[in-house]
């Protein structure tokens, strides 16, 4: 029986109030806990969460959706992130789930919990076809499982805050702020879903106002601009020194894609950067909260 959680309306944080603001209140939201759990099977065993919200024992389990890629480091790089999760939440079951090309598919992992419920939370950035049809169909097909879906990590202050560390990895100097030759372009997989590029522009507003510069949002797909067409852009505009920020969850065809145009100040995907664990519980908790009225079939919003 699937019940995603109801949609929820939220305006845009204003661009005045500050991503750091914004941090600080997620965060205090947030258990932070020891981090010296270890990986756990993801398939078969189930684990004691720690005590829910409402006074309870246990918890659903919480199914990571990754999109899947050929790129081997892909894999890698999500379990990584996983990791993170489960140290900052000991005992919560934490599952994995690819929609393709990489096992455990997602519908195997919900064959693993009949009978038990289960959050799903998209390892995906904004809300597009995936998120919109893809979801929901694997729920619909997995009825012994009691699921909500949360919304797709992006946009989101930690999202923002996940960039800002991978760009100053790259070579980032924070003293460019108010820079007039620096500039980034925010590198996205790419989407004909206009609800997909509204969430890309947000993050990249979200992104321009932390650096200080402007940000061009820019895809590997599907639509317009290029990367190498927005560092024109950019170029035209004075801003010579310009990064790429790379708006992927993992490595794969389209990041390399990407990172190609300007290979020395192209930034590393998000991966398992620790303000990305931190997002992936905001939304499982996020879902958990919201009381689905009967019959519902929507998701929350990106907020």
């Amino acid at each position: 029986m699937t019940e995603p959680a109801p949609e929820q309306t939220q305006q845009s944080p204003p661009l005045t109030d500050s991503t750091a603001h914004l941090l600080a209140r997620i965060t205090d939201q947030l258990s932070l806990v020891s981090r010296n759990g270890t990986r756990r099977p993801m398939h078969r065993t189930r684990h004691p969460d720690h005590p829910a919200a409402d006074g309870g024992t246990s918890a659903p389990a919480l199914v990571a959706v990754a999109h899947g890629s050929r790129d081997p480091q892909a894999l890698r790089t999500v379990l990584a992130l996983l990791d993170r999760v489960r140290e900052l939440r000991p005992g919560l079951d934490v599952r994995l789930g690819h929609i393709e090309l990489n096992a455990p598919l997602l519908p195997d992992t919900l064959d693993g919990l009949r009978g038990a419920e289960a959050v799903l939370v998209p390892l995906l950035l904004g809300r597009g076809h995936h998120v919109k049809r893809d979801l929901p169909a694997a729920t619909a097909a997995a009825p012994g499982v009691r699921t909500r879906i949360a919304a797709p990590l992006g946009p989101h202050p930690l999202l923002v805050e996940a960039l800002y560390g991978r760009l100053v990895e790259a070579g980032w100097d924070p003293g460019d702020r108010d820079s007039r030759r620096a500039g980034v372009v925010l590198a996205a997989a790419g989407s004909r879903d206009p609800d997909s590029a509204q969430d890309t522009r947000r993050t990249a507003r979200l992104l321009a106002e932390r650096l200080g510069v402007p940000v061009v949002p820019a895809y590997a797909s599907a639509t317009t601009p290029t990367v190498p067409a927005a560092l024109r852009a950019l170029a035209a505009r004075g801003r010579h020194r310009a990064f790429v920020a790379s708006y992927f969850t993992a490595p794969g065809r389209f990041a390399s894609a990407c990172a190609d145009a300007v290979p020395h100040r192209a930034a590393a995907p998000l991966g398992a950067h620790p303000a990305m664990a931190r997002l992936v519980l905001h939304r499982y908790d996020q879902a958990r909260a919201t009381v689905a009225p009967a019959g519902a079939v929507s998701l929350l919003a990106s907020a």
